[in-house]
């Protein structure tokens, strides 16, 4: 018992991570399940067809190559535009600074239905209710992830040292030798985390997708729409994978990092 007071602490921070990750060991061993039946809950089997035939069924595959396009596009332009953004709110003073401050949590804080729905109706009152699909939904996505990109690249730029930049001027380096040299590296973690945001937030969102696609199929959507007559096991396949690269992005940071601070 002595034990346990001591190290109460570590014990309910395992406690409660592998109660976070048990949804993900789910997904990964019904990705090797060969079930007899419509319920996907039940592991009767193991198997590897999943994993060699993953576009079993092709109008997954065809939702699953849409929302990757879509979420590396919403990423490109949102992670340059709130870059961009960050920077004018910490570096610079204009009038509406601080009004723009409070509407970049705005987004943010708005319930999905309510941001999606609102969409909706600005596309409709433009005109573009017959055309609602692909381009559309790429329009919301940068619109809902140019707030974290915002909030995330801010918080980065007001943690950094502004010595450093200064002291590099003071070696007579030139204002792009600066920012390439000293600011850019110092940001980019940042930067790079809140693309890897941005694409996870576009690649899962349902609601606001759901209200501006039209015709369109999403992954997301697609296991929706699937789910009342049974899940392909491909689905698992999917959601195992995406876990394995965003574990393997941060890691190689993490170890691209730690080779930096060594050398």
């Amino acid at each position: 018992m002595s034990w346990l007071r001591r190290n109460l602490v570590l014990v309910l921070g395992l406690v409660v991570l592998v109660y976070t990750f048990v949804p993900i060991f789910v997904v990964v061993l019904m990705s090797f399940n060969a079930p007899r039946s419509r319920n996907v809950y039940s592991f009767d089997g193991f198997t590897l067809d999943n994993w060699l035939n993953p576009c079993a069924d092709p109008s997954m595959c065809h939702a699953l190559v849409r929302s990757v396009e879509i979420g590396l596009l919403a990423t490109l332009v949102a992670t340059i535009l709130g870059t961009l953004a960050a920077f004018a709110l910490v570096r610079h003073r204009f009038a509406g600074r601080s009004s723009t401050n409070l509407l970049i949590f705005l987004p943010m804080a708005a319930p999905e239905i309510v941001l999606g729905s609102s969409l909706l109706a600005l596309f409709v009152a433009s005109g573009f209710a017959g055309q609602l699909g692909f381009w559309t939904i790429l329009v919301a996505h940068i619109m809902f992830c140019l707030s974290f990109v915002v909030v995330t690249v801010r918080a980065r730029l007001a943690g950094m040292d502004d010595n450093l930049e200064q002291a590099a001027q003071d070696l007579y380096a030139t204002p792009a030798q600066t920012f390439w040299r000293v600011t850019f590296p110092l940001v980019f973690p940042g930067i790079l985390g809140a693309a890897l945001l941005s694409f996870s937030l576009s690649f899962d969102d349902f609601i606001i997708t759901n209200l501006n696609a039209g015709t369109t199929t999403t992954f997301p959507m697609y296991v929706w729409g699937v789910a009342q007559r049974g899940v392909p096991m491909q689905v698992n396949v999917v959601g195992t994978l995406m876990f394995v690269v965003s574990i393997a992005i941060v890691l190689s940071a993490e170890l691209r990092h730690r080779r930096a601070r060594t050398t």
